[in-house]
């Protein structure tokens, strides 16, 4: 419905071009599912769909220069998975997806309340405790606040005030899990590649960038620079937004045939 409604109704269209962002482990079944599902999503027009991999799609809308023959590696923490990948070339050298991620985080949350308060939070309230006062390493922040839930026991609502320090221990076993993803891909990575990862750092994108002292912690365990993108959030958008534009120029792109694409 709504690539129909987003199609112009032009005489002279005479396709619609779809990029969609995938996880780097995606097997062939599935990516023949999620093709076949969006071609059939019925805009009235021949469709022709194309799959990125996400952390290459991350790594072009954070900027990276992913044609050069350099070594880039981009660590995009999303809700569902953790892609991370070393790309050289326009081409994903090593990668893995990791399926921990930010859904993870809220979920330690949300057991941690329950174990060590006997309070039953939503994931809402664990988004929220995340945002406000959650940090992945010590001395970034140091806060207090009051969440309401359900008290285990009675049933009834409650308050109770939750520590940064308590957050964080909450969340050390998703977190180290991403840390240990992280340094499992720079092992692979080739040496004269991991040499330019030394030099330029990696970079975070997606939503669990956001948290706090993410980018120290992951620098301090793999004792790699670290910097998050400007746009973390919006990353897989732009990359992706950035190769459909050059997939429908009226002249085929060098650019996305670098990249593998056929315009």
């Amino acid at each position: 419905y709504f690539l129909a409604k987003a199609q112009p109704r032009r005489t002279f269209i005479a396709r619609t071009r779809i990029v969609i962002g995938v996880p780097s482990g995606i097997t062939e079944v599935e990516q023949r599912i999620v093709q076949e599902t969006a071609e059939r999503a019925g805009t009235g027009f021949r469709t022709e769909v194309t799959l990125v991999p996400e952390p290459l799609a991350a790594a072009i809308g954070a900027g990276l220069p992913v044609l050069e023959p350099t070594g880039n590696m981009i660590v995009d923490i999303g809700g569902g998975t953790t892609e991370v990948a070393v790309i050289s070339l326009g081409r994903i050298v090593v990668s893995e997806s990791l399926g921990v991620a930010g859904d993870n985080l809220n979920e330690a949350l949300i057991s941690y309340m329950r174990k060590a308060h006997s309070l039953i939070i939503g994931e809402r309230s664990a988004e929220e405790i995340k945002i406000k006062i959650g940090s992945a390493w010590p001395g970034i922040r140091e806060e207090t606040m009051t969440i309401k839930g359900l008290h285990v026991n009675t049933g009834l609502p409650s308050a109770i005030p939750i520590t940064s320090l308590e957050v964080r221990e909450a969340l050390q076993e998703p977190l180290k899990a991403i840390a240990e993803c992280v340094r499992r891909t720079l092992e692979k990575s080739p040496p004269e590649l991991a040499s330019d990862i030394m030099d330029r750092g990696i970079v975070l994108a997606g939503g669990g960038a956001m948290l706090a002292g993410i980018d120290v912690m992951l620098s301090q365990l793999s004792q790699v620079p670290v910097h998050i993108a400007d746009q973390p959030m919006l990353c897989v958008a732009l990359g992706t937004g950035r190769i459909l534009e050059e997939l429908t120029r009226v002249k085929p792109s060098a650019w996305t045939s670098m990249l593998g694409f056929k315009n």
